[in-house]
């Protein structure tokens, strides 16, 4: 059996958006504990995987002819950099496809969060409508426009989050010791700051950073307690930025005004992780979304053919796009 692809994501991922893989390769389609794919990889020419997922092992990549890995995203921290270094495997991702669809999550989340619709959309239903009514506008509840937004990492995804949270009003400053873009930043008059500087001037906070070990629990105990107390915090980069277990105490002790978390330190999200376990009022100022923010059928059907596009034209000779590493 001749394999050109093993893909470790349905077929029916890329036709349910439109994009139909090459017809020209032969494809076999795995899950990744399949008990047949270590001997299938070593017949294989490339792999096509989803960003999110389990770590898979170095082992697997022993002994094969690979001539890529191609993510259908941007994140690669489900292999093993260092492994595939040393066997040689070209590893490319697509940098840039989930942006518009990033942007809309975390500017979506902030509006909920700062203006409390969780929190309405309970009351409203529980019959509460005059005193809640009264009770917001008591609260005298803040917007976007005008609101300092923080941006850690301002990368290809940060810096198309910070673009639209600028055009609605807010005011960008941004953490990132290795700023691609100065000439995009300038242009919103965004400013460069320290991370804890950051932290306690941002209305909101929102990290687009990747998981790596200098980002891991990059936001703990002592980073939440510099936010100010009206602040929110968006986490749509990956779960282990963040340490859940301060955070579930942040927003329980009301030292933050809310957080939306699209990513988890296990996913899928156990049942015993902390933010899970949050109650009432304090649960209605957490929005948990199930690592979502980057996917709509636009995006995703970006992602997929850009990836195959790119397969395709290694295993016909030509150069890797988008190489990681």
């Amino acid at each position: 059996m001749n394999i050109d692809v093993i893909c470790l994501r349905p077929e029916a991922d890329f036709t349910r958006v439109g994009v139909n893989p090459p017809a020209s390769l032969k494809i076999a389609y795995c899950k990744p504990d399949d008990a047949d794919l270590p001997a299938l990889l070593q017949e294989a020419r490339a792999v096509v995987m989803p960003a999110v997922g389990p770590k898979l092992p170095a082992a697997l990549f022993k002994g094969t002819s690979l001539k890529v890995v191609q993510i259908t995203g941007a994140g690669v921290d489900r292999l093993d950099e260092g492994a595939l270094k040393k066997l040689g495997i070209p590893v490319a991702n697509v940098p840039g496809g989930s942006n518009t669809a990033l942007a809309e999550y975390t500017t979506a989340c902030a509006s909920v969060l700062l203006r409390r619709f969780a929190w309405s959309d309970a009351e409203i239903k529980k019959g509460n409508y005059v005193a809640f009514r009264n009770q917001m506008m008591a609260a005298n509840l803040a917007g976007i426009d005008g609101a300092t937004v923080g941006v850690v990492g301002m990368g290809v995804i940060g810096m198309a989050v910070a673009q639209a949270f600028h055009r609605i009003g807010g005011k960008i400053v941004y953490f990132d010791p290795a700023l691609r873009d100065k000439t995009a930043a300038d242009a919103m008059n965004a400013k460069a700051m320290a991370l804890d500087d950051l932290l306690q001037v941002s209305d909101v906070v929102t990290l687009h950073v990747p998981l790596i070990p200098q980002t891991q629990n990059l936001i703990g105990a002592k980073q939440l307690a510099l936010m100010k107390p009206e602040a929110v915090l968006i986490n749509a980069a990956r779960g282990g930025v963040v340490d859940e277990t301060a955070l579930a105490q942040a927003l329980t002790d009301n030292r933050i005004a809310g957080a939306a978390v699209d990513v988890y330190s296990i996913e899928p999200a156990t049942a015993d992780n902390p933010l899970l376990q949050l109650k009432g009022e304090v649960a209605s100022r957490l929005l948990l979304t199930p690592h979502v923010a980057g996917v709509t059928r636009q995006s995703a059907a970006f992602l997929f053919k850009v990836s195959w596009e790119n397969v395709q034209n290694v295993l016909n000779g030509g150069t890797i796009a988008h190489r990681v590493y």
